[in-house]
């Protein structure tokens, strides 16, 4: 039975990695899968999947407001798929998780979707919060803080390494931009210091 997948995570946790691996692992068995990635992050190179450790592929690229049931159906019409892939999930917009939702369910070809859970400010970004809602299975892609524990949260830094608490929700960036912390670390680095319990209230 086709599923719609969300594996998620914070940055730098190896996504694209589990993406590429699980991708080759069924192209090895001679079925053959369909990756897409947003266009709107080129750090890759355009229209390509990479990952930190060198490995890559090429992939078809989807931008806000594409129709993303229309463009698999058609992929599908010339040629059986074992599985689809979506790198950067988090940048799909609502109607588009939908569409792929419906993938699963009327195509019948699972959905395999990567993407961080949420932003430099730990709000949801609205394609993960569909995916949330949607998705017959989620899976955590772990990664640690540099205390050891489970990183949930990243920070959002400028050229000098202060760490930002304002901006765009989106803003291409790799490890010179984006560090991956446990929420204790997080709070601590914008600001959120524990409360003095020894104070009146």
């Amino acid at each position: 039975m086709a599923k719609l997948y969300f594996n998620y995570s914070t940055m730098n946790a190896g996504k694209s990695t589990v993406l590429l691996q699980a991708s080759h692992n069924y192209r090895e068995n001679h079925m053959e899968t369909y990756l897409l990635t947003a266009r709107l992050d080129d750090r890759a190179g355009t229209g390509r999947i990479a990952s930190r450790i060198g490995i890559g592929e090429e992939a078809d690229m989807f931008s806000a407001g594409d129709d993303l049931y229309t463009r698999i159906e058609a992929r599908l019409a010339r040629g059986q798929l074992a599985a689809i892939f979506v790198d950067e999930a988090q940048f799909l917009e609502p109607e588009q998780v939908w569409q792929l939702a419906r993938v699963v369910d009327d195509l019948r070809v699972p959905v395999l979707a990567y993407g961080l859970r949420v932003d430099f400010q730990g709000k949801l970004f609205p394609g993960s919060a569909t995916l949330l809602a949607l998705a017959d299975e989620m899976r955590e892609v772990r990664t640690i803080c540099y205390c050891g524990k489970k990183a949930t949260m990243v920070v959002r830094q400028d050229d000098q390494g202060q760490v930002l608490t304002e901006g765009d929700q989106v803003q291409i960036g790799g490890n010179e931009t984006y560090v991956s912390l446990c929420r204790r670390h997080w709070r601590e680095a914008v600001g959120d210091t524990p409360k003095d319990r020894t104070a009146a209230p």
